[in-house]
């Protein structure tokens, strides 16, 4: 592997890509603790759980993400991470409003999907009920 100051970094959610771009270093936490990788570091898997992701762009600038559950992969100068949630703040001091607007609208959005399922399912086994009606 060839020494570079840089590393791509995908952040990757369900539905959409959050974030693409390079980086000279990457701090995030795993079960066993927080973490940081530098672009020569070498490959690995780790779980991610809810917190805040940081990356050191290449320009100087600072992005942060709040990140729920998920899995970072480490191979050469790319680091991917795919998680379940995840939003891009512009600083700590506002990134915790929008995490918890956003993730509070999801768990909104989820349970009223849960709820529509369980009625459907309920509805189901009193048509097939119906349909075996009284026997002779």
């Amino acid at each position: 592997m060839t020494m570079r100051s840089d590393m791509r970094v995908i952040l990757r959610l369900p539905t959409r890509t959050l974030f693409d771009g390079r980086a000279t270093a990457l701090a995030a936490v795993a079960p066993n603790g927080a973490f940081g990788i530098l672009p020569n570091h070498v490959d690995f898997v780790t779980a991610i759980v809810p917190s805040v992701l940081s990356l050191q762009l290449v320009h100087g600038t600072e992005a942060i993400f709040g990140l729920d559950e998920g899995l970072l992969v480490k191979k050469g100068h790319e680091v991917a991470v795919a998680c379940l949630r995840g939003v891009r703040g512009d600083d700590l001091a506002t990134l915790q409003d929008t995490v918890t607007a956003s993730f509070v609208q999801t768990d909104e959005e989820e349970r009223q999907a849960r709820s529509a399922l369980s009625r459907l399912e309920a509805d189901m086994v009193r048509r097939f009920s119906e349909l075996r009606g009284p026997r002779p």
